[in-house]
């Protein structure tokens, strides 16, 4: 996708943090060019209503992300995959707070006019979870068909984990968010193996 810039760009960055304040609901096309500093005109000659606008922020997020998650995983596997993954995850929270804000709180709304955008973004995003996890544990994953769901799961965790920490605990370091993440999934919240 490319770099978005000039009126656009302001566009999409009043956009996103007024998502981000009041969510996209609560956010107004009215609102988007007061923030912006453009004409209402100018708003509507670059985008014809508040969904292409958010079709567009979450298009252009989702795909930086995908290619961050992507550039991590090379020449990684398995648990360092997985690591690796968990850490840009974070790096990016922290880097776009606002964006990972909205994304938390419009990843279940299937009433979306860019829902099928979003969907194949975040298909190709959760892919580079699930082949980390594929090599990580390829029996238990794949034999029981739930490495899509495990994808899920760490991305899910990893969103959820960044914004309470960025939002409720922004002094702690970030080397601690990962280990406790990680911590998570590697199995120490099941101490006796064999039992779940």
């Amino acid at each position: 996708m490319a770099q978005v810039t000039g009126t656009k760009r302001l566009i999409f960055d009043a956009a996103l943090a007024l998502a981000a304040e009041r969510g996209i609901s609560g956010t107004t096309m009215d609102d988007v060019a007061v923030r912006a500093g453009v004409a209402k005109g100018s708003l509507y000659y670059n985008f014809a209503s508040k969904d292409k606008i958010f079709e567009g922020v979450l298009s252009e997020g989702m795909a930086a992300l995908t290619e961050a998650l992507r550039s991590a995983r090379t020449g990684l596997h398995g648990w360092a995959a997985i690591e690796a993954l968990v850490t840009t995850l974070l790096c990016r929270i922290a880097g776009n707070t606002a964006l990972a804000k909205v994304m938390a709180g419009d990843i279940f709304r299937t009433d979306r006019a860019w829902q099928e955008t979003s969907f194949a973004f975040r298909h190709q995003a959760l892919a580079e979870f699930a082949a980390a996890i594929e090599e990580a544990v390829p029996t238990e994953a794949g034999a029981a068909g739930v490495t899509g769901l495990m994808a899920s799961s760490v991305f899910g965790a990893t969103l959820m984990a960044g914004l309470e920490w960025l939002i409720f605990e922004p002094d702690r370091p970030q080397p601690e968010v990962v280990a406790a993440v990680l911590a998570t999934f590697s199995g120490r919240l099941n101490p006796t193996p064999g039992i779940r």
